[in-house]
């Protein structure tokens, strides 16, 4: 019986776990900042946040780490300001954004953070064909072996009839 766990992670929840730690990363957050804002969106732990990232999420979203860490270099740290209500601006009940921050946000995300999904595609689809040639030659090299171990099994039970 194969059941998914209750407590599973969805695809849409890892997008949103990546969006939100490259937008820290983007703005210069830390991880830990991120891991915790979803914990809150998601109801887990920022543990479980942190732990789902580092093993699963962010081998996915290399190209997009490094994108982030070259925007937050350009655009310097002061952004995080901008985009992140701090504790002690508390204009807004419970920090949230205004509908003009998620807009502001989304445009400068638009027009900073290209990710070319063809060309990922076309990276994943000669990583496949990488690793189907290696496993063609992997079958190949077994062939070989099951022929070796068939001609010894013959000489043997043919030396056996002869003695």
């Amino acid at each position: 019986m194969n059941a998914t766990r209750q407590d599973a992670w969805t695809q849409d929840e890892d997008v949103l776990l990546a969006e939100t730690v490259l937008r820290y990363i983007r703005i210069g957050g830390t991880q830990l900042e991120a891991f915790e804002e979803v914990a809150k969106r998601l109801s887990r732990t920022s543990a479980a946040c942190g732990f789902r990232w580092n093993a699963t999420v962010r081998k996915q979203y290399q190209k997009g780490i490094q994108l982030a860490k070259e925007e937050r270099k350009k655009s310097g740290k002061g952004q995080l300001e901008k985009v992140i209500p701090s504790s002690s601006n508390k204009e807004k009940e419970d920090d949230q954004f205004s509908i003009d921050d998620a807009i502001s946000f989304l445009e400068n995300m638009k027009q900073t953070y290209t990710i070319n999904p063809v060309q990922t595609q076309e990276e994943k689809m000669e990583e496949l064909t990488k690793e189907n040639e290696a496993l063609k030659e992997q079958m190949k090299r077994y062939r070989q072996a099951w022929e070796e171990i068939g001609k010894v099994w013959q000489w043997v039970y043919t030396s056996q009839e002869k003695g």
